[in-house]
Parts: structure tokens; C-alpha cells; sequence
């Protein structure tokens, strides 16, 4: 399978997925619900220098299940990184390759668990799925997301610039995520089409071999210098251990965004907040 068949396929199961969503809940009756909404959550990076994007992933394509959970284990585990000190919280919605759902997302969002003292009161939840449409921006919106992802390989100009602006355009942060050099191109004049403010865009690197679906860690101090500097950059994927934390932060990240790791140990707080400590001990 080569990566355009992967991310081909994945979304066109988005598309399946909206389309059903949109005949039972047209566009215009959708978006009525926005009316009445609050702020969404704000991202908001700590002055020490390097965050944690915490992911709930019941599966991986790579690996297999991960973890089978529970109600009770969900607002634990979620609990859990937040006590470890994740800036954010990524969702998986994307039902046929990592049993994730939108309900998921939900159920995160009405947490509405508070950060430490030193931060505001809600983390911002970002909806991580393979994203086609602005239909689902808005159901992210709705279901209670602070930020979402955007695949830049796998969207044309117009539907990518059309995610991104209807994205910013409800208040959500966004995440840009790059495999090689030509989707960083691309996302760098994607965000020069829009004034954003510190933390609204990030943009990030995916180590994974979207053949192989297995990681190249190299990848990632590869592209590092060929990131802008005033967009906070992501590491994302083969980020386990307190050591890539620190190695990332000395390369140049201010964020990571963690998911299988977190979701496999038994003290994802302890784990989260190791990386934490160890990647800001190189600001």
C-alpha cells in the first residue's frame, strides 16, 4: 500500500462517515446549534517552554488495540494527564482503524476538568481525525472541541484553506501536520493567508511511515529546521520516553503530541509529567 492508498482510503471513510451524519442532520440545522455556544477553550502554552499534547487512542493501525476503556477508565486517564500536565487533550474520532467516535469527544468535552492552579480553567480538546469537510469542523465545534488536526498531504488547496479558515473562524486552534517538506511548503502558505495569534496554528511533523505505518524518528530532527520559527512546532508520533523529550526539545519543538505511549502505561500522569520535566530542564 503506498500513502496516497492509506490516506485515500481513510478519507474516503470520512466522507462516508459525514455524508451519513449530513442526511440525518443537514448543514443548516447543524449549524443553528452554534448560536448558543460558549468560547471554546483556549490552547495556552506554559512560559516553561516545551507541552504536552495528551491523546486518548483506543487503537493503533501500527499496533493493534491498545487499551479497551471503560467509562470510569476514560475520566481516569484523561484525569491522569491533565495531573501530568498536558496543555491539551487529542480525541481520536476515527472509528474504522482506531475505534474512536465523536462521542468520544464529547464525553471529553463535558469532563470540563480543570488544569493546574497556574492555567485557566478549562484544557482545550482537539478532535484528531481524518478531516474532509467543513460539516465536521462544526460538529468538533459543537461536540465541545477546542482545536482540531488537518492532514495537509491529504486535502487540495481549496478544501484545506476552507478547513483551516472555517476552523479559526469558531475559535478552535489548529494543527497542521506535515510528512515531508513539500506539506510544510504548503502549510506555511496556507497560514501566511491569515493573521493568527501565538498558539492558534501549530504546525507539526508526523514521524510515521504512512507505507510501513511504522515510525522514522529521524524524520523528525530532519524537518525541525525547515519549520517556521514563529509557529510553535509538534512532534508527533515515536515520542515514548522522557529521553525523546528532551532530544525533541533540544532540536527545537515546543510541543509533543503523545498517544500510544500515555495510553499504554498504568501511570500516564507520572509519565507525562517525566517528559514535561525533562524536556523543559533544556530551556
Amino acid at each position: 500500500m503506498v500513502a496516497e492508498d492509506f490516506l485515500a482510503a481513510m478519507a474516503a471513510g470520512s466522507r462516508r462517515r459525514t455524508a451519513a451524519a449530513r442526511a440525518i442532520l443537514p448543514d443548516a440545522t447543524l449549524e443553528q446549534s452554534l448560536r448558543t455556544l460558549p468560547p471554546a477553550p483556549k490552547l495556552e502554552l506554559s512560559a516553561a517552554g516545551f507541552d504536552l499534547i495528551a491523546e486518548l487512542k483506543l487503537r493503533s493501525p501500527a499496533v493493534g488495540q491498545l487499551r479497551a476503556t471503560t467509562e470510569d477508565d476514560f475520566e481516569q486517564r484523561i484525569t491522569a494527564y491533565l495531573r501530568g500536565g498536558a496543555a491539551a487533550i487529542s480525541v481520536l474520532t476515527e472509528p474504522d482503524r482506531f475505534d474512536g467516535s465523536l462521542e468520544h469527544l464529547q464525553r471529553a468535552a463535558a469532563l470540563r476538568l480543570p488544569r493546574s492552579a497556574a492555567h485557566s480553567p478549562r484544557v482545550p480538546i482537539m478532535r484528531k481525525d481524518f478531516l474532509v469537510d467543513r460539516y465536521q469542523i462544526v460538529e468538533a465545534r459543537i461536540a465541545g472541541a477546542g482545536g482540531v488536526l488537518l492532514i495537509v498531504r491529504m486535502l487540495d488547496e481549496a478544501v484545506l484553506r476552507e478547513l483551516f479558515h472555517a476552523a479559526l473562524d469558531l475559535g478552535l486552534f489548529v494543527l497542521l501536520e506535515a510528512f515531508d517538506e513539500l506539506d510544510v511548503e504548503r502549510a506555511e502558505r496556507l497560514i501566511a493567508t491569515r493573521r493568527v495569534t501565538h498558539g492558534e496554528v501549530l504546525l507539526g511533523v508526523n514521524s510515521r511511515d504512512l507505507v510501513s505505518l511504522q515510525v522514522v524518528p529521524e524524520r523528525l530532527e530532519a524537518l525541525v529546521e525547515r519549520l517556521p520559527r514563529d509557529i510553535p512546532r509538534v512532534a508527533e508520533s515515536g515520542v515514548a520516553t522522557p529521553d525523546d523529550a528532551l532530544r525533541l526539545a533540544r532540536a527545537g519543538y515546543q510541543l509533543a503530541l503523545v498517544g500510544s505511549a500515555l495510553m499504554r502505561d498504568s501511570e500516564p500522569a507520572v509519565l507525562a509529567a517525566a517528559m514535561l520535566q525533562a524536556a523543559r530542564s533544556q530551556q
